[in-house]
């Protein structure tokens, strides 16, 4: 497992997610802690939570409430993340946590600046103890399918983009089962890419626009 620290990018905090979230969601269901953090406090926070972007939820005629159905397109995706991030406000603990975009996806610029604080590096992985897990599950889950060949060259249009901005070592990325794999740093478990020096961080700005949107933070 590995720990997100001020020095880390949103990408491996992304990773981190995706190879924790199995086992964050057996932890929060073996804890059985899902409701000692606060009982009817969390309505009333919930309530204070935007729900305006949900505007074709009428057409839904409240199936959008259950997210644990058959995805319904980026309307229930939506609903899902929103469950989530009100999960990480009330039962997670950080109030600041934001809004899903209009699309559905997790704003992990954000998250990311969030998780660099001290003593807050578990607002990328579903809160502490995996709190949140199941919300993060069923939010994955309701995600629409993606299209893996526009994400792969998404992701290798980004990459080139990274070496034609100073990042020399920035790896394209895979297709593995037909689905596209990310790039980045040539070893993740040890990164010989320094994320946090000038030069990244303004290959990084200026190549964001390359990444189709769901793409943030996954290399």
């Amino acid at each position: 497992m590995n720990p997100t620290t001020t020095s880390r990018a949103t990408a491996r905090l992304r990773r981190t997610v995706l190879a924790a979230l199995p086992l964050l969601v057996l932890s929060a269901a073996c804890g059985g802690g899902g409701d000692s953090a606060g009982g009817t406090a969390k309505s009333d926070e919930i309530a204070s939570v935007p729900d305006t972007p949900s505007a074709s939820r009428p057409a839904d005629s409240g199936g959008a409430s259950t997210p644990s159905a058959a995805p319904a397109g980026k309307s229930a995706f939506y609903d899902a993340q929103l469950k989530y991030v009100q999960c990480m406000r009330v039962k997670g603990g950080y109030k600041d946590y934001p809004d899903p975009k209009l699309s559905g996806h997790l704003d992990w610029s954000k998250i990311e600046e969030i998780s660099s604080r001290p003593g807050q590096n578990e607002a990328a992985k579903g809160g502490k103890n995996g709190v949140c897990a199941p919300e993060l599950q069923q939010a994955m889950q309701a995600e629409p399918e993606r299209d893996q060949q526009k994400d792969y060259e998404s992701m290798l249009a980004h990459a080139k983009c990274m070496r034609d901005n100073g990042v020399s070592r920035f790896t394209n990325p895979t297709m593995s089962g037909g689905n596209a794999q990310p790039g980045g740093d040539p070893n993740p478990a040890s990164p010989t890419i320094d994320s946090n020096s000038p030069r990244y961080k303004q290959a990084r700005e200026a190549c964001a626009p390359k990444l189709l949107d769901g793409l943030d933070g996954m290399q």
